[in-house]
């Protein structure tokens, strides 16, 4: 990131944010360790109505310390990239990045399965952050995406069924939303501007 002052804040804003999200999701799987809570029942089941719930608390459980611990790392660069990078776009786009991964994965998963965990989320952050930095051209977002491709250029393989017990249906599903809000969010980012009319053009009173 740059040093000036602003950016500087922008940064330790989105780590802050990124951090106490990381915070209630290892909240949330010690008490229900520690509890006996078994959480887990409200992940995702698609095809089936009573696991729509899914689609909302999914990302929030995980069924081991191994399970989180892999998602830790990931989450924390991808979150802390897009809410650095498009702080505007970012408040539309997780919520709909939250859902959308949820809602595709409840109609192409297999049933009877259970899916849970941030994966998903992480695959739509890190598909929307390289797609949005290849179609703006901007060096920041190009750079990041690079770093992005280096780290985790292998997660691709996660999109597809190669290993057992892996929720591939939850990452493509995110995959894909993230690719398709990083196309309409500069569309619609396009289009704003090209609505809004420069100074020189506004009727003058």
């Amino acid at each position: 990131y740059t040093l000036s002052p602003r950016a500087r804040s922008s940064f330790r804003l989105a780590l802050r944010i990124t951090l106490v999200f990381i915070g209630v999701l290892w909240t949330v799987f010690i008490v229900d360790a520690a509890f006996g809570l078994r959480l887990a029942r409200f992940g995702l089941r698609p095809g089936n109505a009573a696991g729509l719930i899914g689609i909302f608390t999914a990302p929030l459980l995980h069924g081991s310390p191994q399970h989180l611990l892999s998602n830790t790392l990931p989450l924390l660069v991808s979150l802390t990239a897009t809410l650095y990078l498009y702080p505007a776009s970012s408040v539309r786009v997780i919520p709909l990045l939250w859902l959308g991964c949820g809602a595709v994965a409840w109609f192409i998963g297999q049933a009877p399965s259970l899916h849970i965990g941030a994966s998903g989320l992480i695959y739509g952050l890190l598909a929307y952050v390289f797609m949005s930095g290849i179609l703006r051209r901007d060096m920041r977002s190009v750079s990041v995406s690079l770093l992005v491709g280096f780290l985790y250029g292998s997660m691709v393989w996660g999109v597809l069924p190669i290993r057992p017990n892996m929720s591939w249906e939850m990452h493509l599903s995110g995959a894909l939303t993230g690719l398709l809000l990083a196309v309409l969010s500069l569309s619609v980012t396009i289009a704003s501007r090209s609505l809004t009319p420069s100074l020189a053009e506004r009727p003058r009173s």
